[in-house]
């Protein structure tokens, strides 16, 4: 691969990785279209944002395996086709509702394998243009760039623009096709193979950490929060203050969306210098940064204050943020390198059970209020807290 090309060329696939992370999140402002003006119920809505994890996670999973087989660019530019058609289907749920799950059900797809896919993909680009440090920094902002200037620009679009259900969709379509067609040219990094489909996860299988009882008993009570606490913020109480955001609850929910990611990836530095290899300090102090941001959402919305939702998503991105973070660092500790690509992949499996959250909760809503079932699941955090600091120094790798 010529020098100079792959020294150009990760921008476009960065590009790739922030355009499946846009598809991905436009939904969230777009549900509050749902809710505020074509009166869709709250549990249809919460099961269609909890669809897209039926798809993400077999993306996820298969995109490394099907990148290492077949090539980056072979993976990465048809998934953004498949996301680009979904963003249509997602247009055509005006006149369609059930289509709203196909295309949540493509998004995840879609979104897994070129998060899979594209970022190795970028990280060899950055490697091969001589700046080896510069890729996981690289994917970590095209990712979290593309969720939250999804989130926000399709608020913004769906806010003051014609067809709020319509015209951010169809924005994100000509986003993604165009990038699709900046990537054709771009380096391949991986030589195809021939063969089976190539299984990572079989290698090192007895030495995965995930049995390992530091995992149990420390990482994984606290992998659960990391999309519980991001969820919770811009999912939940978004629609639960709409009536204090009349005229402009789409760009107030992409403003949340976006205000929870930035603070989320801004916190992973002091996740870092947090971290501590005799201890889960780090992990205790994202615990507690979680249920603390729980607490201010069960006021935010005992209160129906939209000031206290804003600075529930302050709390709960930086939960987010050092809970993932923080849960990486011990996971890699944990596992050698031939297991790590496996532990890394379950670990993210842990924490995307937090997706389940909105649903959970909305159907749990029809026994109990809102701001008890947030103080509910602060209970829990703070349970699974001191059972994270009882094992603390324990169980050390």
């Amino acid at each position: 691969m010529p020098a100079t090309r792959a020294a150009h060329g990760w921008f476009p696939a960065a590009a790739a990785v922030s355009a499946a992370g846009w598809g991905a999140n436009q939904f969230t402002p777009l549900s509050m279209v749902y809710r505020t003006q074509k009166h869709w119920a709250a549990v249809p809505v919460a099961s269609m944002f909890t669809t897209y994890l039926l798809g993400f996670l077999p993306g996820l999973l298969l995109g490394g395996p099907a990148a290492d087989r077949y090539g980056r660019r072979r993976v990465v530019r048809p998934a953004l086709v498949l996301s680009a058609i979904a963003s249509a289907l997602l247009a055509a749920a005006v006149l369609l509702q059930p289509l709203v799950y196909v295309s949540r059900l493509l998004t995840g797809i879609a979104a897994g394998l070129v998060l899979s896919a594209g970022t190795t993909w970028l990280q060899e680009l950055s490697a091969a243009s001589g700046n080896p440090e510069a890729g996981t920094r690289r994917a970590t902002y095209a990712t979290g760039s593309g969720f939250a200037a999804g989130a926000l620009i399709a608020g913004v679009l769906a806010e003051w623009l014609p067809g709020p259900m319509l015209l951010p969709c169809l924005v994100h379509v000509l986003l993604a096709l165009a990038i699709v067609f900046a990537t054709r040219d771009l380096p391949e990094t991986a030589a195809p193979r021939a063969g089976a489909l190539p299984n990572p996860y079989a290698s090192g299988r007895r030495r995965c950490p995930v049995l390992h009882p530091r995992f149990i008993k420390v990482i994984l009570p606290a992998g659960p929060a990391v999309f519980a606490a991001s969820t919770v913020a811009y999912v939940v109480l978004p629609p639960l203050v709409a009536n204090r955001t009349l005229g402009y609850a789409p760009v107030f929910s992409g403003a949340v969306t976006a205000l929870t990611l930035v603070v989320g990836i801004a916190v992973q530095p002091l996740a870092a210098w947090l971290d501590h290899v005799r201890s889960a300090r780090a992990t205790l102090v994202a615990m507690m940064t979680v249920i603390g941001g729980l607490l201010v959402s069960a006021l935010a919305v005992h209160w129906n204050s939209a000031g206290l939702v804003l600075t529930a998503a302050v709390f709960l991105g930086a939960g987010y943020g050092l809970t993932l973070s923080s849960g990486l660092r011990e996971v890699r500790r944990l596992a050698p390198p031939e297991a790590r690509p496996a532990a890394v992949s379950l670990y993210h499996g842990v924490t995307y059970s937090g997706f389940l959250t909105p649903l959970l909760l909305a159907v749990t809503a029809r026994s109990a209020p809102y701001p008890a079932l947030l103080a509910g699941l602060a209970a829990i955090g703070l349970l699974c807290l001191m059972i994270t600091a009882w094992h603390s120094r324990r169980h050390l790798p």
